[in-house]
């Protein structure tokens, strides 16, 4: 008799923790769906007791679904204005600087929930046929947003090309500009190792980096070398300051953007005007890789392209040595302009 009630009570506990189980699955789901198909919530009731606007952490909403089918082009005119969606121009981009980390920036402010990424380098200042098409056909070429959100687009190009200051200030005077440097010589070698692995897709030779860093005839620094004048910082950074005031400018690091990626987002939400969202439940280490990947939920996760963190070939330690030296007083300048201090050698 006691045996079989054993037996009846360890079968109804089975059936409550299946029952449990279920309701807990029930519930992810749940949530997961209501997350990707409820709009934000209108204005006036996203602020709460004390003020501070409560936005939930991106969590597939439109973001993933019906923003998609609208990039695709895949949404009626009905659609756009049902969900009061609109294309903004950027209230912030991220102007560079090239092999800084400005697509990992990008990927990662695209975590807060009121910033919408432009997906692809637009090149709109920086290429003379496209603007010529006017700011219009630029506008087109950003996302759909809630009027809330801001726009942030990412083109490195923009921080090196003379024309690009005077044609932002022309659309924004008042935008918010982001930089992301990392230590120069670094830089100028990973500008290098993307290059060399294109050249060697199409099974094309290329010249050493020293050789191309190092000008053969007189020993020193080769500054006609795109790669080497890329990574003078102070000098591009000069020719914005004619139209924009320093300001306006948020500098970023991008070797500490690497290792410890959460104070340096922090610091951008804050220059950005933004409710801090991002916490280190969005950003972990993804050991295999050996970079930080995101997370938006639990339902969705990425990393960055296999392209991101290549492997840089040796190079020899004294034209280091020699373009570390030539960097230098250019750093220090750029330190006193931005009143940001790196720890670069």
């Amino acid at each position: 008799m006691l045996f079989k009630q054993q037996a009846l009570l360890r079968q109804k506990l089975l059936v409550l923790g299946s029952l449990a189980i279920g309701s807990l699955l029930y519930l992810v789901a749940r949530v997961g769906s209501l997350d990707r198909l409820q709009p934000l919530c209108p204005i006036d009731s996203r602020f709460g007791p004390h003020g501070q606007e409560e936005i939930p952490l991106r969590a597939l909403q439109f973001k993933r679904g019906l923003l998609h089918e609208f990039r695709k082009g895949n949404a009626t005119k009905e659609q756009i204005r049902l969900h009061n969606l609109v294309q903004q121009l950027p209230k912030a981009i991220i102007i560079g600087v090239r092999k800084g980390g400005t697509r990992a920036l990008l990927e990662m402010l695209n975590l807060h929930p009121t910033v919408v990424k432009a997906s692809q380098e637009i090149h709109f200042f920086d290429n003379d046929e496209n603007y010529a098409k006017g700011i219009e056909w630029y506008r087109k070429k950003m996302p759909f947003s809630y009027p809330h959100q801001i726009t942030i687009e990412k083109s490195p190009a923009y921080f090196i090309t003379e024309e690009v200051p005077e044609r932002i200030y022309k659309m924004n005077s008042s935008i918010k500009l982001l930089i992301i440097v990392r230590e120069p010589t670094t830089r100028a070698i990973s500008d290098y190792t993307q290059v060399l692995e294109g050249k060697e897709r199409k099974n094309k030779t290329y010249y050493k980096f020293e050789k191309l860093a190092i000008d053969p005839n007189t020993c020193e620094v080769n500054t006609k070398y795109k790669a080497v004048r890329t990574s003078i910082y102070t000098k591009h950074l000069e020719r914005w300051l004619k139209y924009f005031p320093i300001e306006q400018f948020h500098i970023v690091d991008g070797d500490r953007l690497i290792t410890e990626p959460l104070p340096e987002l922090q610091l951008v939400e804050k220059f950005l005007n933004l409710p801090p969202r991002i916490s280190q439940y969005n950003l972990y280490f993804n050991a295999t890789r050996g970079f930080y990947c995101l997370r938006f939920n639990i339902v969705f996760n990425k990393c960055l392209a296999g392209s991101k963190g290549r492997i840089h070939p040796e190079v020899d330690t004294s034209v280091i040595t020699k373009l570390r030296k030539f960097f230098h007083p250019f750093n220090q300048k750029f330190y006193q302009i931005t009143g940001r201090t790196f720890n670069w050698p």
